[in-house]
């Protein structure tokens, strides 16, 4: 891993947190959501507060999320919004953090001046002894506050405030005066500077979590479905239709029937051909290293010649798409790919416009999973995962590709592969008039069931 970290491309984009006042507020955070303090001086977190050297530290890495539930967090400065979330345990927490310090940065920056703020995303269930508890979970309310209760403070003297103002000789009551006072000592002019952070509830309609190995949930769709990364027999029973990864063809037959996916060579905006050019030096790539073969060079004329090299040898993923950029350059017979081939899922993208693009981009980087590129911006746990097996001249390559094509332009790769900021909720379902065969019935005819 150590190769990934001298690029950037693991533990990048993390607060750096040296100072002692800094450390001073964290560990108040720390014992008053877990009971506990960390002896370092300096360390990293994440949107979270979430601390890797920490964890290493405590021998705990849920230690702001027990039972990877409610997960806990601890915000010094407004600037984690745009830190990773480390250890996901669902795939909607980082998004609801950012929101959150998003749609309170005035009032998080005037608190954290001077304290830390500690919360919970709070989803009302303690546990999941069963996939079927998964589906218990559907609102997530962040609850925070400062070690030094500002907000709770702030909230009493608002209450004593109204109070004064409504209740009949309020000015004699010198208990009720007091009590301001003293709140007030604390909190500052709650009138002139109000310091109260809301209580917001997001929705958690579909999502992925970690638990049981790894399962997507999708219930707000026409057709609702749950897909599991360990084998379907294993899991257990859940409350709609599953499926594992390897049931490829119910899958696939799942995506079109909820317009979730469309095939990379006609999406607008984009080329398709390029695209799919590259997934097959991908694929190559892990072909002739698997192999043990030697690899001269990763440019694309030395990738041609290995592709001639292996002939026989290369696999069916690389010669369908072969076929389909072939039929994109040239014209031709239309190239079907059924299914349940090994190409069929490279050939496919979330919609751009759906709601819910990346977690469904992200279940197609585990379809396609030598498509490393996509691995590692969609689901980086499975591709850290997937990256300790990998054979040294893989790990070479993959790590050299990222950091120059990707790295250097997070933004706009992303927007070249997936396409720009997904609808928000409201247009969810709209799409454009279905005017062609390809729409109909889908990217390579009838989805088999």
């Amino acid at each position: 891993m150590k190769r990934l970290i001298e690029k950037g491309l693991m533990f990048g984009n993390l607060i750096r947190v040296d100072s002692p006042a800094l450390v001073e507020r964290y560990n108040r955070a720390l014992h008053r959501l877990a009971g506990k303090r960390t002896g370092l001086t300096e360390f990293h977190i994440d949107i979270s507060g979430y601390s890797y050297e920490i964890g290493e530290e405590l021998g705990d890495h849920l230690y702001l999320n027990p039972g990877g539930v409610n997960r806990q967090f601890i915000i010094l400065d407004t600037g984690q919004k745009s830190a990773p979330l480390l250890n996901a345990q669902f795939s909607t927490s980082r998004d609801i953090l950012r929101r959150f310090i998003e749609d309170n940065e005035a009032k998080l920056f005037a608190l954290t001046a001077q304290d830390a703020v500690a919360g919970e995303l709070d989803n009302s269930v303690f546990e999941v002894t069963s996939p079927a508890k998964l589906f218990d979970i559907r609102k997530i309310t962040v609850v925070a506050d400062t070690t030094q209760s500002h907000v709770a403070n702030a909230r009493k003297l608002a209450q004593k405030i109204d109070t004064f103002q409504t209740k009949d000789d309020a000015w004699f009551d010198d208990v009720l005066i007091a009590e301001m006072i003293e709140l007030a000592k604390q909190t500052g002019d709650v009138t002139r500077n109000p310091i109260d952070l809301a209580r917001p509830t997001y929705e958690q309609g579909d999502f992925w979590t970690a638990h049981f190995g790894g399962i997507y949930v999708f219930r707000d769709v026409a057709h609702p479905a749950a897909i599991t990364v360990r084998p379907r027999a294993e899991v257990g029973p859940m409350p709609i239709e599953a499926f594992d990864l390897t049931m490829r063809n119910g899958i696939a037959t799942f995506l079109e029937m909820n317009d979730l996916v469309e095939p990379v060579i006609k999406a607008r905006g984009v080329d398709g051909a390029a695209i799919l050019r590259q997934k097959m030096d991908f694929i190559l790539v892990d072909a002739a290293t698997t192999l043990g073969l030697a690899v001269d060079g990763f440019d694309p004329r030395s990738l041609h010649r290995l592709a001639q090299k292996m002939g026989r040898n290369l696999p069916e993923e690389f010669l369908k798409l072969n076929a389909l950029v072939r039929w994109a350059l040239n014209g031709g017979k239309w190239p079907r790919i059924a299914s349940d081939n090994p190409a069929y899922f490279y050939t496919l993208r979330a919609r751009s416009d759906h709601p819910d693009r990346d977690l469904i981009n992200q279940l197609l980087s585990e379809l396609a999973p030598l498509d490393v590129r996509q691995l590692f911006i969609t689901h980086k746990t499975a591709f850290y995962a997937a990256y300790r097996d990998w054979p040294e001249a893989k790990k070479d390559y993959v790590v050299d590709f990222l950091a120059r094509d990707y790295a250097a332009n997070k933004a706009g790769a992303r927007e070249a592969l997936f396409g720009g900021r997904p609808a928000p909720p409201a247009a969810a379902g709209r799409r454009p008039p279905k005017d062609d065969m390809i729409e109909l019935v889908g990217p390579w005819g009838a989805v088999r069931r």
